[in-house]
């Protein structure tokens, strides 16, 4: 009787495939271990108290947040991005004001909370309010890098940028650019924000809130790693209210 036998090479390649299936099932693992620690959630009370404002409805449903004017809408839509681990529900406060002033604010649930893992286009944000005329992206920390994507696939969006830098090249895009950031902010540092402004246009508008830290940009406490802010959150949200407000009317 003949036995057949692989060739070594081949048992030695399958082994190794092996071994790099269970490492990469091991990192998958220990990627959504480390995502489920330290998740950050929204403040009930402050998102309770944008619930019962008469000024702005603020309804949660298939997926987002959507955050608009009680009153009759002024055709300006903001989609924004959450900061990794961060609860969509934490920035529905921080735009209360600008969604009184007429802004619809659209704030999307991502998979497991990390903008990274956010593959859907822009379009498909903007269809929670499909009356909007004019639209910008946004986002906070992480948030904000995959805003800068989106940008950059969609020349005719305005950007925004809270506590945030873009690691794609938009210098000649022509997009409109408004940096919001914090002097105490220990994770986006003013250093960092300065370290990338080449990557947008000559146009963009840097505003640093002085006081403001990492966490001060939306409703969700303390952050690891973040400075000590000096400013409350109801004045940054009410800065960057004004701020974005007057953004979105020259854009």
């Amino acid at each position: 009787m003949t036995v057949s036998r692989r060739p070594r090479s081949l048992r030695i390649a399958a082994w190794i495939g092996i071994a790099l299936g269970a490492l990469v099932l091991v990192a998958i693992a220990a990627f959504l271990v480390w995502a489920g620690v330290g998740r950050m959630d929204a403040d009930p009370a402050a998102v309770a108290a944008l619930e019962d404002d008469p000024a702005v409805t603020a309804t949660h449903a298939d997926g987002a947040w959507v955050v608009a004017p009680a009153t009759e809408p002024d055709g300006t839509g903001l989609v924004f991005l959450p900061g990794a681990k961060v609860d969509a529900a934490a920035y529905a406060p921080t735009f209360r004001e600008l969604a009184a002033e007429g802004t619809t604010v659209v704030i999307p649930d991502l998979p497991l909370r990390f903008a990274i893992l956010e593959t859907r286009g822009i379009d498909d944000f903007t269809a929670y309010a499909p009356d909007v005329e004019r639209w910008a992206v946004g986002g906070h920390s992480l948030g904000g890098v995959r805003a800068c994507q989106l940008a950059a696939d969609d020349p005719d969006v305005a950007l925004l940028l809270l506590a945030s830098y873009c690691a794609v090249d938009l210098a000649d895009s022509g997009v409109p650019v408004l940096s919001i950031s914090g002097s105490a902010d220990g994770l986006s540092t003013p250093e960092k924000i300065d370290g990338a402004a080449e990557l947008l246009p000559a146009t963009a508008e840097f505003v640093e809130l002085a006081g403001a830290n990492h966490a001060a940009f939306g409703w969700y406490g303390a952050q690891p790693g973040d400075g000590d802010a000096t400013t409350s959150r109801a004045d940054v949200a009410a800065e960057v209210s004004r701020l974005v407000h007057a953004f979105l009317a020259g854009s």
